[in-house]
């Protein structure tokens, strides 16, 4: 069986009001944990630069001599 209630934003927080402060407080641990566990799943930019792949420098000298060959190669 599911129940879905569309309650808003304010209507929550009424309700969080008449909870219990210990119940409060359990809420409030469930809440952070969720976001912990999101915050620990990403990746900062540093470390995915870090990761990434990179060319040895045969491959980039490779790289330019082809560019060369395609910049003359053009149609003007």
């Amino acid at each position: 069986m599911e129940l879905k209630l569309k309650i808003g934003y304010t209507q929550v927080l009424e309700l969080v009001d008449q909870l219990p402060e210990k119940d409060v407080q359990k809420l409030i641990k469930k809440i952070q944990s969720k976001f912990d566990s999101t915050e620990k799943e990403r990746v900062s930019i540093h470390e995915l630069i870090m990761q990434a792949p990179t060319w040895t420098d045969e491959e980039y000298n490779n790289y330019l001599e082809v560019r060369k060959h395609i910049n003359k190669s053009r149609l003007k």
